[in-house]
């Protein structure tokens, strides 16, 4: 007689499924350890301000300096004194987009300033109209691109007043015209006001368009989940319809043409069609009555494991499973244990008003242990109605037919932990 024994398949545990996760909120992973998607979208939304500050200062910066070195706008002298400063800038906008310092910030701003300060002297009088072209990328372009980082708090705010302020007064002081603004100090300020709300609107709307996208997709795995659960309805109307039903139907009439060998076989096959089912397997239908089934001794536990997974992830309760090692389990006792640790699954899911699981899977030389444990809010043991039979009958009542237990640990806001406990 072969022996009625299922084995447990091995399975590995990785950092993922022991990492904490946060209910109700996606999360990431990467080397450093669990990320969420909030955290993840600001981080991405700052990296592209800085580098479209980088972007736009870098443009601007070089466009300066090809108006500055055209000949007659400023003196040789002049040139080479704010070259350094000049280099300075570009050092700056450079680091700005590897680095969330404010200091890189500050420092170029500083120079920028510090050139509008060092092009004074060099002039008499009115600028030259190519001195008065170059001011504006340079102060309404490079200068102002720092205030694309510059509106996220009421400091870096203030830092961008101060800056749109200094540079257009200094910029006017270049041109030297005697009005209240020229068209090249406003064009300056636009610069800066531009800057300054591309900046806010870009901080604003990665997040806006993050929950969108995260509602959407929402709303897509809701509808998927309610397309396979009528695709599943329909399934089982017609497996029991092709089975259970006809058997039933015969039974009905007394077997009246049917063999009763063959009324008996039949059904055997219901039986065991519904003990597949109430274990989590999806039978492949064959033809009218008939359904492709792996005989039940020969079902590894692992896979029958992963089936209960997967029928708890469809239902909204993420099950993480640990443990390794082989284990030999009699059919009986596979059954019951089986069926014991679903029911403590669906009082998590019911219950504990979190959507994640964790089932351990240990043994030793007699028995194997499965702890199933959620971080819900729990429960005073002492406060449990005795007429309540679900988990006296569903789960211990139940394990102790096969020659096992259950044990069962909560208390009020620090989750529950049930210990089941069956024979090899």
């Amino acid at each position: 007689m072969a022996d009625p024994r299922v084995v447990l398949g091995e399975r590995t545990v990785s950092a993922s499924d022991t990492a904490p996760r946060l209910p109700g909120r996606p999360h990431f992973r990467s080397q450093y350890g669990t990320i969420t998607s909030v955290e993840l979208i600001a981080k991405e939304r700052d990296r592209l301000l800085l580098r479209s500050a980088r972007a736009i200062g870098l443009a601007s910066t070089i466009l300066a300096i090809l108006c500055l070195a055209v000949p007659g706008v400023v003196t040789a002298m002049t040139l080479l004194s704010v070259l350094p400063l000049l280099a300075v800038l570009l050092f700056c906008l450079v680091r700005v987009g590897f680095s969330h310092s404010i200091v890189w910030v500050v420092l170029g701003m500083l120079a920028g300033l510090a050139i509008l300060i060092v092009l004074q002297p060099s002039i008499s009088g009115a600028a030259t109209a190519g001195l008065r072209t170059a001011l504006v990328p340079l102060a309404g372009g490079a200068i102002a691109s720092f205030a694309i980082v510059l509106t996220s708090s009421a400091a870096r705010f203030a830092m961008l007043l101060i800056g749109l302020v200094a540079s257009t007064v200094l910029a006017e002081m270049v041109i030297g015209e005697r009005q209240f603004i020229t068209v090249e100090g406003a064009s300056i300020a636009l610069g800066w006001i531009v800057m300054a709300v591309f900046g806010y609107w870009l901080a604003a709307s990665i997040p806006r368009a993050a929950r969108r996208i995260y509602s959407i997709g929402r709303a897509h795995r809701a509808e998927r989940q309610a397309s396979e659960t009528e695709a599943q309805r329909r399934q089982g109307a017609r497996l029991l319809h092709d089975t259970v039903l006809a058997t039933l139907t015969l039974l009905a009439h007394s077997g009246v043409g049917v063999a009763p060998s063959a009324l008996q076989q039949q059904a055997n096959d219901d039986a065991r069609l519904l003990r597949q089912l109430r274990l989590g397997a999806t039978p492949v239908p064959q033809s009218s009555g008939a359904y492709n089934l792996e005989p039940v001794e020969e079902t590894a536990l692992g896979t029958t494991l992963e089936s209960v997974k997967q029928r708890f992830g469809r239902m909204g309760l993420e099950v993480s499973w640990h443990g390794t090692g082989q284990v030999l389990l009699p059919s009986d006792v596979l059954d019951a244990f089986l069926l014991a640790l679903a029911e403590c699954l669906e009082n998590v899911r019911r219950h504990s008003g979190v959507t994640d699981a964790h089932v351990t899977i240990t043994d030793d030389a007699t028995t194997v242990r499965a702890m199933v444990t959620d971080a819900g809010v729990g429960f005073e043991i002492k406060d449990i109605d005795e007429a309540r039979l679900g988990f006296k009958d569903s789960v211990v009542g139940r394990l102790q037919e096969v020659g096992g237990n259950a044990r069962l640990f909560s208390s009020p806001g620090a989750g529950t932990t049930v210990v089941l406990e069956v024979p090899k």
